[in-house]
């Protein structure tokens, strides 16, 4: 089945083919860390990891580049405040270190590299030098500005004439520049002032002397690069002219990704990205979640409270390109699904590892089904990522499972639940069962196996602490202290279950 893909610079489904039939150039455009990373962050990032998964289960070895923007007054804002850090280097160097947390507790496979802009201006001003060279640029007081009417096909991805684009950048630009709709590839001097004050949070005071963000040499002057010509500089570094795959979210259309198109084509004369691929918003009460508004879940909070499977089961419940809502009832659907999905997985283990599984019985239907769910998760991924499919088609398997260890017991006399039907099971079809939600939930990011990066093993290791202190206050004669702690324990979704061999517990769905 042939991969296709929703292009937003055609506008159309299209089959994906990259340049090389092996190989796929990935490029993200990451985050920018003046704030901690929440779920909308973390929406993408899934959304991209899951496509960095299956093409590389369709057999492509692909180079993933996301980078970090540490250089921006939004960053500067922050200097000073709440122990951050006391330079934008220092508060950059915290939100980037949380980040990464953040992306290994979301069990997202690493990417090739996280260029960061400060380590590439270098790279900037060799492209913007280029761009001046090719007539596409001009400096004005220090500062250097695309010429959009200089590109012919400018506007061509978010589909806008250039007679009906307003003005770009801050308000006292306009003097510097021909067009307003031209931006800034390079900024004269430190970062502006008001800016900073713009993005300070409500409360915080940098007194008289605000703090200043990093600058360097050129040869238009001392300045700081322009937010667009970073990620084309970052990507062309370190994967090449033309891109396979440029992923961002909606927002970015115009004028991130607009502009970073104009001055890439512009610079190389090769087309900048094949295949433009965006995430639709995630909503919070109907806005969209940002920081700027103040209306997020930071990451460290949502895996605290459900762990990284049903997190990651909430985020691919929609696909990437169509709009999500947070809310306790979609969130409560994540939990039910995920728990669908690991009761099965470990009642299928249990019947496949027991004396009960025969390599004489063959269930057709079983098999059969497995294999229609294979086939459905393939064609829904190869239909642009279809994650909400693909997540349907996992539940089938569960539901055939469910279906396989009732109806076997139930023929022996026995009770699935307890394992009981002594030669019942399809062991072929179990395994194969088993073999399918590892693979192909790995897909989706989901870890049956408990191997993921969040909290899980700490969290086993504080209820087994929990419960040897309730152990001892049973054998003290404190039944009532030891109900108390296990009530306690369960209040927390943690389910504890007393038995001869001892306590035995479950986590919450996702840990």
């Amino acid at each position: 089945m042939t991969l296709h893909v929703t292009n937003t610079l055609t506008g159309e489904k299209e089959p994906f083919e990259p340049r090389d039939p092996e190989n796929v150039l990935l490029y993200y455009c990451g985050l920018t860390v003046s704030d901690p990373p929440h779920l909308g962050h973390a929406r993408s990032w899934v959304h991209v990891d899951v496509m960095h998964r299956w093409l590389e289960h369709r057999s492509y070895d692909v180079r993933h580049v996301e980078n970090f923007t540490d250089v921006n007054e939004k960053i500067v804002a922050r200097v000073g405040e709440d122990d951050l850090g006391e330079s934008e280097a220092d508060v950059a160097e915290t939100y980037i270190r949380r980040t990464i947390d953040d992306m290994r507790s979301l069990n997202l496979l690493r990417a090739e590299v996280y260029p960061r802009v400060s380590e590439h201006v270098p790279e900037i001003i060799d492209l913007v030098e280029t761009l001046i060279e090719k007539g596409y640029a001009y400096e004005s007081n220090g500062s250097v500005y695309f010429d959009v009417s200089s590109f012919d096909e400018y506007g061509k991805l978010s589909n806008q004439e250039l007679g009906e684009i307003e003005s770009q950048g801050d308000p006292d630009e306009r003097t510097e520049k021909r067009n307003p709709a031209d931006f800034a590839l390079w900024k004269a001097g430190g970062v502006d002032a008001d800016a900073v004050a713009e993005h300070r949070h409500e409360g915080v005071d940098h007194g008289e002397d605000p703090p200043e963000g990093l600058t360097w040499d050129s040869p238009w002057g001392e300045g700081r690069p322009g937010w667009h010509i970073e990620c084309s500089a970052m990507s062309m570094t370190h994967l090449d002219e033309t891109l396979d795959v440029h992923v961002g979210g909606r927002d970015l259309v115009f004028p991130h990704h607009e502009n970073e198109i104009a001055q890439s084509e512009a610079a190389t004369g090769q087309q900048f990205a094949n295949y433009w691929l965006h995430c639709e918003l995630f909503q919070m009460d109907e806005e969209k979640m940002s920081s700027s508004l103040g209306n997020f879940v930071t990451v460290d909070e949502a895996i605290d409270r459900w762990g990284t499977n049903v997190m990651r089961t909430f985020l691919t419940a929609g696909s990437y390109n169509s709009k999500q809502l947070y809310s306790d009832e979609t969130i409560a659907e994540a939990e039910e699904r995920w728990d669908q999905l690991e009761r099965a997985y470990e009642a299928a283990v249990e019947a496949l590892d027991s004396p009960a599984a025969s390599s004489k019985v063959d269930d057709e239907s079983l098999r059969d089904e497995i294999d229609g769910s294979r086939e459905a998760f393939a064609t829904a991924m190869n239909d642009d990522f279809n994650t909400r499919e693909a997540q349907s088609a996992l539940l089938s398997v569960a539901t055939a499972i469910n279906r396989h260890l009732e109806e076997s017991a139930a023929d022996a006399g026995g009770d699935a639940e307890h394992g009981t039907g002594a030669g019942s099971y399809d062991y072929r079809g179990l395994r194969r069962a088993v073999e399918t939600l590892e693979e192909l939930g790995g897909v989706l990011g989901l870890s049956f196996t408990g191997d993921t990066t969040g909290s899980a093993e700490l969290a086993g290791d504080v209820v087994d602490l929990v419960l040897d202190v309730r152990e001892r206050e049973r054998e003290a004669g404190n039944y009532e202290r030891a109900d108390e702690l296990r009530d306690e324990l369960e209040t927390l979704g943690i389910e504890v279950q007393d038995t001869d061999e001892g306590a035995t517990y479950r986590l919450p769905s996702g840990e």
